[in-house]
């Protein structure tokens, strides 16, 4: 079963390219209020700190607050033009240069001396002594007159006439840059006497966001394609002295995707930057009483001497709010909260708007999507974790330091989701190829082995490779007798093998190997193919110890059952030969089989059917012994010719874990056993037949091993070797 790297990135693929694409367009606006909520939870935890402009503009701002105080003294709202017009007249006199009206002056005043008159009969002297009663618009327009005003009008709202700009905003710069700022077919200005007396005629309207939040406040807008100013640009027309100038810069790359875009708003020595909409993002600081100035406290002259000079003093009814990202605000608190960002150059910026954030997206997305298609799952995961906690670091280090707005949640959402989505192909593709080598190597490898394949494919190498190896043979000795004993009960000897032999394999499968055949009475396992296994030695021989252990406790249960049914036992014995060697691993046979050959499994064969001779249940190659020798302790047992060419090898019992390697008690024996076998390579045979009856008496002598040694010393004696003799025992496999 190949690795598809195409079917496991085309998933997170799609995702990546309709995160990008939802980040760019926001056809829901989910985008826009993930975003609202990430620079919402920056102005909470660090608001920007109040602080008076006058010291760095040489303007204060300042928010007329119609209060309790204040409905009590007037009356409530709303009040008429000649009360507007006296506190209009009564902020002069405490020295405010500009007064920001942010509310609609487009109809007459209700109490107007002729609407009053139009709700008696034509024919009421009442009517023409009314007509004698001063006109509170025209009371308030020359009040306007006094002092720098701007007054607005509504835009996308028709009304009995359009507004006339005072001075119209000049632009910088490519003027396709308007072409993504609101534009509105109509508008409704305020009345003639109003807009006439006033200084600055600016937009009154605030647009908020998909989430009804204003976080953002307009400095340029379009009427019939034209430019025009808001309140605020026309206050900073005023506080600046100049014209407003709105600059622009070129965005993209050039001669790909180049595009000009609003950059900032300047008026003498004030700039702002600005969005691409035209918009300035607004920094709000925490309500603070020193902004406001009671309206009651400031006709009755209670005011602090100076409090208002030089004033920016902003007028809006008391119930027009709005929501912003640090509550509920009055309308005239927000536009005061944009004109000291602006007097104090501290509006947010925000470079490259959606499409650095998307660019972002792209990068880190597409990392993972090359990650999860060379199965790298664990690293794609590490990857968006590190991408997203630095996203969320960076951003809230270009807020916190330097006042700049980045999207980073949109982009780690998305490069979450592509992630996930990942992350799911991924798994699918596991459990299938799982699936698969669960048929194919159904009891030949762990379950965990078959779940490390599944996931990195690449580790089958079906092709043919050269491994060095370590192959256990195990197979019940007596094999043939036992049978003959149980010609009369094929379904005991069945159960019998099954329950002796189960085991042993479920030891080596859990011990990291991989089995190879089994015909009944034997079976072969090896370590490091298919998968790596730098400790393939040792892992075989912690296999082969708890093999025995495992029999041993096989035997005792099996005894058990023929106690209670009356018949006679005979505890199974193994025999296991362990060889470490080089082989050849890859698909063989038409069906293309895993499977490993090599000179290391015929040996491991060999040393097994041996291995009754010596007594020990486990012998080893010495190849096997030296990888594994810090883990066990081995005793040499023989040098034969058991080779698959009839070489001469060294074999080695091995008798349990580093602890008995240190015992004095192994040391003794080992000490003895390389005597005997000098001895008997150098053809001294009195002296072998001496230390061999010493070491009987040892603890752990093998008794058999000894008759043998003393056997093939005999033999020895009868057909002597030759001078150029190895060592090694040969006649007896001949």
């Amino acid at each position: 079963m190949g690795h598809k790297p195409i079917a496991v990135g085309a998933l997170p693929l799609a995702i990546l390219l309709a995160g990008a694409l939802a980040i760019v367009a926001d056809p829901a606006g989910l985008a826009g209020r993930l975003r609202g909520i990430q620079f919402d939870t920056y102005q909470i935890l660090q608001p920007r700190p109040y602080e008076d402009t006058f010291a760095k503009s040489g303007s204060r701002v300042r928010v007329l607050d119609i209060d309790a105080a204040s409905l009590a003294r007037f009356g409530p709202w709303p009040w008429s033009r000649l009360v507007l017009a006296r506190l209009t007249q009564e902020l002069k006199a405490a020295g405010a240069s500009v007064v920001v009206f942010a509310m609609p002056l487009d109809s007459p005043d209700p109490a107007s001396p002729s609407r009053l008159g139009d709700l008696l009969p034509p024919n009421d002297p009442a009517r023409a002594a009314l007509a004698q009663f001063p006109v509170p618009d025209d009371r308030f327009a020359t009040a306007l007159g006094g002092v720098k005003a701007v007054t607005g009008f509504t835009l996308g709202e028709a009304g009995t006439r359009t507004p006339k700009i005072k001075t119209p905003l000049s632009f910088e710069g490519d003027a396709s840059a308007l072409s993504a700022v609101p534009d509105f077919a109509q508008a409704s200005g305020a009345l003639a006497p109003i807009e006439a007396a006033s200084a600055g005629v600016g937009a009154l309207n605030l647009i908020a966001d998909s989430d009804g939040v204003v976080r953002h406040l307009p400095l340029v807008l379009r009427l019939d394609g034209k430019p025009v100013p808001s309140l605020e640009a026309e206050a900073m027309r005023l506080a600046g002295g100049e014209a407003v100038t709105i600059g622009s810069i070129e965005t993209g790359i050039p001669g790909i995707n180049a595009a000009a875009a609003i950059a900032d708003a300047r008026s003498g020595k004030f700039a702002a930057p600005l969005l691409a909409d035209g918009t300035l993002a607004i920094y709000f600081a925490k309500a603070d009483g020193a902004r406001r100035i009671s309206a009651a406290a400031l006709d009755q002259g209670q005011l602090a001497s100076g409090a208002l000079d030089d004033a920016i003093v902003f007028v809006a009814p008391p119930d027009a709010t709005v929501s912003t990202p640090l509550g509920t605000r009055n309308v005239a608190d927000v536009r005061a909260e944009a004109m000291e960002n602006i007097l104090l150059g501290a509006a947010l910026g925000e470079p490259g708007g959606r499409a650095s954030g998307t660019v972002f997206l792209l990068v880190m997305g597409i990392a993972l999507v090359v990650l999860f298609a060379r199965s790298r799952a664990g690293w794609a995961g590490l990857l968006a974790l590190a991408g997203i906690a630095a996203a969320q670091g960076f951003t809230w280090y270009l807020f916190s330091q330097e006042r700049v707005l980045f999207d980073s949640t949109n982009p780690s959402v998305a490069l979450a989701l592509v992630f996930c989505a990942g992350f799911a192909a991924r798994q699918w593709e596991v459990g299938q190829a799982r699936g698969h080598f669960q048929r194919v190597f159904a009891g030949t490898l762990s379950d965990s082995a078959i779940a490390q394949i599944a996931r990195q494919p690449q580790l089958l190498r079906l092709e043919g490779e050269a491994r060095i190896v370590t192959c256990l043979s195990c197979g019940i000795r007596g094999y043939a007798r036992l049978s003959q004993s149980f010609a009369d009960d094929a379904t005991g000897f069945a159960k019998l093998i099954g329950s002796a032999i189960a085991p042993l394999i479920q030891e080596a499968l859990e011990h990291g190997g991989a089995l190879g055949h089994f015909d009944g009475e034997s079976f072969t396992a090896y370590w490091n193919a298919p998968l790596d296994d730098g400790e393939h030695a040792i892992h075989a021989c912690e296999a082969a110890n708890r093999m025995t252990v495992a029999l041993a406790q096989t035997n005792e249960t099996l005894a058990q059952e023929r106690r209670f049914d009356g018949t006679a036992f005979e505890a199974v014995e193994v025999g296991i030969g362990i060889s470490t060697g080089r082989a050849v691993a890859g698909g063989f046979g038409a069906k293309g089989a895993y499977a490993v050959t090599g000179d290391c499994m015929v040996l491991a064969d060999r040393i097994r059917a041996l291995s009754g001779q010596y007594g020990p249940a486990v012998i080893v190659s010495e190849d096997t012994r030296k990888a594994a020798e810090r883990g066990y302790a081995f005793l040499e047992v023989d040098y034969i010719a058991a080779g698959p060419r009839d070489e001469a090898v060294k074999l080695y019992a091995l008798l349990g874990n580093p602890l008995v390697r240190a015992s004095p008690k192994f040391r003794a024996l080992q000490t003895f056993h390389d005597h005997i076998f000098q001895s008997l390579r150098t053809q001294q045979w009195e002296k072998a037949r001496g230390l061999i009856e010493q070491c009987r008496k040892l603890s752990g002598a093998s008794q058999k091993l000894y008759d043998l040694h003393l056997a093939r010393i005999d033999y020895f004696e009868r057909s002597p070797p030759g001078a150029d003799w190895d060592g090694a025992f040969r006649p007896i496999l001949k």
